[in-house]
């Protein structure tokens, strides 16, 4: 029988839900936390809170556990003879763009494919490097009038490569940064189901991510937890990739490690993944995390936030990959580490 996390995973880089436009996944991520959470909310910017009760008497103290939904992709700038002028939303690599499979959402879902003039029609300082965004187009097949019906400046882009199943655990396709840990996260509230837990747990699918920050700079200050924890990916090993700034694919997580995260949480989880025998290895972030993490620590007065990371190659393309056991090796200690917590946790991590 097929693996339910990953078959929920590969649905889920399906749907386009670029950022600043999540309602598709929001969807999808509401249906399968229904049955595991106790409430379900929709904050004022997008974001989804599911609530998992604890058992202490209230009011209780909260972790919230983040994880953001959105994507990168593109948006149509422009309009030229029936082709489409793009541009990026999020961290766009423009090496990779020419010949991806893209969907372009007009009055109706368009196939698409990306496109580079001849090198001869393009400026000669280009020569033979990497063709710029603004140089790129996206041709539908249509004619110009047809076009011109459907599409509109504005319209979203997104990639259309699907999901592969590369070997065993392994997975590859878009927006795995960070539908992965959306996956984690629903595998922990799984696991929650299952065990008893005293502390509240804020399950939260933060928008924009990749632009603004601030589905969870809004959502933390609207739960107000004690704790929180960003759930994110950070770079696999890969080709030529140096190795003291990557973290082995399906060899454990990664723990950020700097200004954005607090020092005794993170000795806190660490301690969980040792008990739980998951390896782990420490990731150095000497500035903000570039996760949710940085915009969750400073909300309101400031909530203690660490960050757990699914290593994963080729970051912001769409063939990105991860190992199954990774993401299941992260909701499993999510679920644990909650449900370690007890009315005294909040005493052994305050500063001296």
């Amino acid at each position: 029988m097929k693996d339910k996390t990953t078959t929920f995973l590969k649905n889920l880089i399906r749907i386009s839900g670029l950022s600043g436009y999540e309602d598709s996944v929001r969807d999808a991520i509401k249906e399968a936390w229904e049955p595991l959470t106790d409430d379900l909310q929709v904050s004022p910017l997008g974001s989804l809170h599911g609530l998992s009760k604890g058992t202490l008497p209230g009011p209780r103290p909260s972790i919230l556990l983040a994880t953001h939904m959105d994507a990168i992709g593109l948006m149509v700038t422009g309009i030229v003879d029936g082709f489409l002028r793009i541009t990026a939303i999020g961290g766009v690599d423009h090496r990779v763009l020419p010949g991806q499979l893209v969907t372009v959402h007009g009055t109706e879902d368009l196939p698409g494919v990306i496109v580079q003039p001849p090198s001869h029609l393009l400026p000669d300082d280009i020569g033979k490097k990497p063709v710029p965004m603004k140089h790129l187009l996206v041709d539908t097949g249509l004619s110009p009038a047809q076009v011109e019906r459907r599409v509109r400046v504005g319209n979203l882009v997104s990639f259309a490569q699907e999901p592969i199943e590369m070997g065993k655990n392994i997975i590859a396709g878009h927006s795995l940064d960070n539908r992965s840990s959306v996956a984690a996260l629903t595998y922990c509230l799984t696991k929650l189901k299952q065990i008893e837990h005293a502390w509240d747990v804020w399950a939260v699918a933060t928008v924009q991510e990749e632009e603004t920050m601030s589905g969870a700079l809004t959502s933390a200050f609207q739960i107000r937890p004690q704790l929180a924890i960003a759930i994110d990916v950070t770079f696999a090993a890969g080709p030529g990739a140096p190795a003291h700034k990557t973290f082995p694919m399906g060899e454990g997580l990664a723990f950020g490690w700097g200004p954005n995260i607090h020092p005794k949480l993170h000795d806190a989880v660490k301690e969980i993944a040792e008990n739980m025998d998951i390896p782990y290895q420490i990731d150095p972030l000497p500035r903000h995390s570039g996760t949710d993490a940085y915009a969750l620590q400073i909300a309101a007065e400031g909530v203690p936030t660490m960050v757990v990371s699914i290593p994963l190659r080729y970051m912001h393309t769409p063939v990105e990959m991860i190992s199954m056991k990774d993401v299941k090796r992260a909701g499993h200690l999510l679920a644990e580490f909650t449900a370690s917590l007890d009315e005294t946790f909040l005493d052994k991590i305050k500063f001296d």
